[in-house]
């Protein structure tokens, strides 16, 4: 969502009377869509498989060329600029990472830069720092093949390249479709953390509703043709859809989905006891205290946490290295709610792992602090329901009298 703070270094996207037709096709692919994306924020598209969502984002960046209507980035037209040009100044992250086998994650994460002209020195900074940005280690993967790597860190590089150049305009066409659940979320948190670092706009495509809200600044729900059904903020379009088609994306248990709204970082987090791997045991002995239930962290040399730990674990070992219990699912500062909730319930302490912008231990959330906010949104939704209904009511009466 939002956030006022953050810096802006994105362009404003502007669609104007968009249409895409194909030749020996009755019907628009795309049917005079208008849409303004704001700077520095995320737009995701989203609609069932065919609408044209795609196609419409690809307009955008001229890989699909426009039947008629205008498209303005930064004020400028689109249309009037080399589309090759075009491409240099917008990032592009698709779901298979795109990354080109033969060359190394240096040579992928380098190649715009190296297209527009930017010297070794300057375009080897910016793979390393591009590369530690994304949470990839550069003298670890630098010289590595994408097939030395996982699809998660596939697509880590593959948004790594898409911003080398820093461009205003990043657009992503389902890029974390392809890779397991736990993954998807990291990479939906870590892009999260991006954005409220650089500030891009941002065009995000996908099929997935609780992707949308969960990533976007703003949703546009899309219809045959991309016909906008709706496009507003997450929180107004879970409130009120405005047709039974949003509706249905939607799906039950909007209540509930409020938790995809509300982030790590807007509750108050708890605090255990946490220290590094090569100090002694007896301090962390000494933390817990004499609660046989009391958990602790160890952290690695970076102060990120990295292993659970109790009493137990600790009898008669002379070093917290190799001891405890691993962590499962880190949540971070910038993941919603519902992230920490599935990653504590994973955990036998009930307790989900709290890090921030650079993988460090900043806290914990307690499965009795979710509760207590779940009870706190499901009381305010019964409140805004009784509104609406005392609402409805009065008008009627009113009518009447």
């Amino acid at each position: 969502m939002t956030d006022t703070t953050r810096t802006t270094t994105g362009a404003e996207i502007v669609l104007e009377d968009v249409t895409k037709s194909y030749p020996n096709q009755k019907a628009a692919a795309v049917d005079h869509v208008s849409l303004t994306i704001p700077a520095g924020e995320v737009v995701v598209l989203v609609g069932p498989s065919g609408c044209g969502k795609t196609t419409t984002m690809r307009m955008i960046n001229r890989l699909i060329e426009p039947t008629s209507g205008r498209i303005t980035i930064g004020g400028k037209d689109a249309l009037s600029i080399d589309p090759n040009e075009l491409r240099r100044t917008i990032g592009y992250s698709i779901q298979q990472a795109g990354l080109f086998p033969h060359m190394t994650i240096a040579q992928n994460v380098g190649m715009v830069p190296g297209l527009i002209g930017w010297n070794k020195k300057k375009i080897s900074d910016r793979t390393d720092e591009m590369l530690d940005l994304v949470g990839l280690d550069p003298g670890q993967y630098r010289e590595r093949y994408p097939r030395q790597l996982s699809g998660g860190q596939q697509q880590r590089v593959g948004v790594a390249r898409a911003l080398a150049a820093d461009p205003p305009v990043l657009l992503m066409d389902e890029p974390f479709g392809a890779v397991d659940p736990i993954t998807r979320g990291l990479l939906q948190d870590e892009l999260m953390r991006l954005q409220a670092e650089l500030g891009k706009t941002i065009v995000f495509v996908t099929h997935d509703f609780d992707e949308a809200v969960k990533l976007g600044d703003r949703i546009a729900v899309l219809g045959n043709q991309s016909r906008i059904l709706q496009y507003d903020t997450p929180e107004a379009v879970l409130a009120n859809p405005a047709d039974e088609t949003v509706a249905g994306f939607v799906g039950a248990g909007a209540a509930l989905k409020q938790l995809t709204l509300m982030r790590v970082r807007d509750i108050e987090l708890s605090d255990v006891p946490a220290f590094g791997e090569d100090e002694p045991v007896e301090t962390m002995n000494r933390a817990l205290g004499t609660d046989p239930e009391a958990w602790g962290l160890i952290l690695d040399s970076r102060k990120r946490p990295i292993r659970w730990t109790d009493r137990r674990h600790l009898a008669g070992v002379g070093s917290l290295r190799d001891v405890g219990v691993p962590i499962g699912e880190l949540v971070s500062i910038q993941s919603t709610l519902q992230d920490a909730l599935e990653a504590l319930l994973a955990e036998g302490n009930a307790t989900a792992t709290v890090t921030g912008k650079r993988g460090e231990y900043v806290g914990t959330v307690t499965i009795e602090a979710l509760i207590d906010t779940i009870k706190t949104i499901r009381s305010q939704h019964a409140h805004d329901h009784d509104d609406v209904v005392d609402t409805g009511a009065a008008s009627v009466s009113g009518a009447s009298s």
